[in-house]
């Protein structure tokens, strides 16, 4: 049987694939995008829009793959959806804050 810990990081990996595809990527031939277009602005138009609650719904049956028991699924589920957020975090490009006194028709430089 596979290690704990490499079912765990599996899991964690799948889960921030698949979220990350259903909520930021457009899919192949668009069809992610398309899908996400078809659910509109209701309940499951909002949640395709946010990693971090698509997360907790993808991470939902990757739980079983980690668990060994009834009493480890919630906390699996919650790590599994915890540690791709993290990810997600980890990976996102970094924003810079531009004080509100700074025109708009030059960059900001932070070493001003």
């Amino acid at each position: 049987m596979t290690e704990p810990w490499l079912r765990l990081l599996l899991a964690v990996l799948a889960c921030w694939r698949v979220t990350h595809l259903l909520a930021l990527e457009d899919g192949p031939w668009d069809a992610v995008v398309r899908f996400r277009a078809r659910l509109g602005s209701g309940l499951l138009g909002r949640l395709m829009d946010c990693f971090y609650c698509l997360s907790v719904w993808v991470a939902a049956p990757l739980a079983f793959f980690v668990a060994r028991g009834p009493a480890e699924l919630l906390v699996a589920w919650l790590a599994i959806s915890g540690a791709a957020c993290l990810l997600e975090r980890a990976t996102a490009p970094a924003v810079t804050l531009a004080p509100l006194d700074t025109p708009l028709d030059r960059p900001f430089d932070p070493e001003m």
